[in-house]
């Protein structure tokens, strides 16, 4: 027999999860933008999202119900609490960030080096707090992810032991910091790296990259920023490239992936940099790709009109999932249906109006035919054989930027550009066919 205290049927699933879901979605947001920014999120900068009336039911529709009392002063649940003042038999739920509040920590603004090392003393506020969090709070002019990087390389010494990130502090510890704390701004330098170059002019230059070159450096140590096709072609160009996007990407009009391979163009002085950029954004260039897919695409043609934006939970990726994200069309032709020892797989002719991140991996994905060595978006990384044989892994993505055909910006000329396939993904098809 059901108690007289539940919700009558049909109203039992009545709750508040909608509005917690999209509460829950906004500091998931928050926390990955921070996180792409570098940064840790700390519970102040998320909390400040919530405020639980909103999410709340403001009355109870089965108010007055005898022998149900929702709302009643005390938070309980019997009709004879009403208008007592007896306390709750359940604890309020506190807000939370009267249940975490972090201590009020003092910034360190006079932080100068002596002999390479910055010291200070941890104050009593820091008691009980982890060591990266404490330093992020004290030092705010860096990144939780600097300082993280900072103690595991060893550069942080708490009462001259080598500190842990997560050790706890007392208060009063004798912290030394060695070296410097904010990174060096990233910079190009030249680099006498093999270019293969398809056109050449006073104007621009288009280039046939290889697969695993970044177009420019990023995020992470020097080393990792090597070998990027700005340093290349600061060195076979000089200063020879225009400045419209800054130092960090001279002549960078726009970009590929770093395991794709083909045609990229780069200007060589600011006006023609200028124009390029209206032909990308007006969609007056042709550019083609050729993608080998895993599977067999059904149909021999189509086109992909899905918004892209980035995916909140791994921020590598991209989502055709998202509402609101950007205008991205790829318009596919089969060339090619492949069948062999390692199943079956489809080359494709893409030619997109838009370029958007990672436009052709994910547009593909969302086909449910994603690029053969595309692991971030679900390609296996070793392909089997049907047959039990040795499996075959391919270290890069099978997509290449083969075609490139716009009007010279100060000529007027047609330019018709090709870039055959590399030479690892010809033997890859080749095996595939096998």
């Amino acid at each position: 027999m059901p108690s007289k205290n539940m919700l009558p049927k049909g109203a039992r699933r009545q709750s508040v999860k909608k509005e917690y879901r999209e509460q829950r979605t906004l500091i998931q947001d928050r926390a990955a933008e921070l996180r792409a920014a570098g940064e840790e999120p700390e519970l102040e900068d998320l909390t400040e999202m919530i405020d639980t009336a909103e999410i709340m039911l403001h009355q109870s529709p089965y108010k007055g119900r005898a022998g149900l009392v929702t709302d009643g002063p005390s938070g309980g649940k019997h009709p004879q609490e009403e208008g007592t003042a007896t306390e709750r038999r359940y604890p309020a739920r506190r807000a939370l960030a009267e249940t975490a509040l972090a201590p009020d920590i003092q910034t360190i603004d006079d932080l100068e080096p002596e002999d390479g090392v910055r010291s200070f003393t941890a104050e009593a506020a820091a008691e009980g707090m982890r060591l990266d969090a404490y330093l992020a709070k004290a030092i705010p002019d860096i990144s939780r992810a600097r300082v993280t990087l900072l103690i595991e390389k060893g550069q942080v010494l708490v009462d001259g032991v080598l500190g842990k990130g997560k050790s706890k502090l007392r208060g009063g510890e004798r912290i030394e910091i060695e070296g410097e704390p904010r990174p060096e701004p990233l910079h190009a330098t030249p680099e006498d790296v093999p270019l293969r170059i398809v056109y050449e002019d006073d104007d621009l230059a288009v280039i046939d990259k290889t697969a695993g070159m970044m177009v420019h450096a990023g995020a992470g140590d020097e080393e990792r920023n090597r070998g990027t096709l700005v340093n290349a072609l600061l060195f076979h160009m000089g200063k020879n490239l225009s400045g419209v996007s800054g130092d960090l990407r001279p002549g960078i009009v726009h970009r590929l992936d770093k395991q794709t391979s083909g045609l990229i163009v780069v200007a060589k002085n600011d006006s023609t940099h200028r124009k390029l950029s209206d032909m990308f954004a007006e969609r007056r260039l042709r550019k083609v790709y050729l993608a080998l897919v895993q599977g067999e695409v059904e149909g021999d043609e189509g086109t992909v009109n899905l918004p892209i934006s980035r995916d909140v939970i791994r921020r590598t990726r991209m989502t055709t999932r998202r509402a609101g994200g950007r205008t991205a069309v790829s318009h596919w032709r089969v060339l090619e249906r492949v069948s062999g020892a390692y199943g079956r797989f489809t080359l494709l002719e893409v030619r997109i109006e838009t370029g958007r991140t990672h436009q052709i991996r994910v547009h593909m994905q969302s086909l449910g035919h994603p690029v053969v060595g595309d692991t971030l978006y679900g390609a296996p990384h070793l392909i089997k054989r049907v047959d039990g044989g040795e499996p075959m892994e391919l270290d890069r993505n099978f997509l290449h930027a083969a075609e490139l055909e716009f009007l010279h910006p100060r000529t007027k000329e047609r330019l018709a550009l090709r870039a055959e396939l590399p030479e690892e993904l010809e033997r890859t098809l080749g095996m595939f066919r096998g």
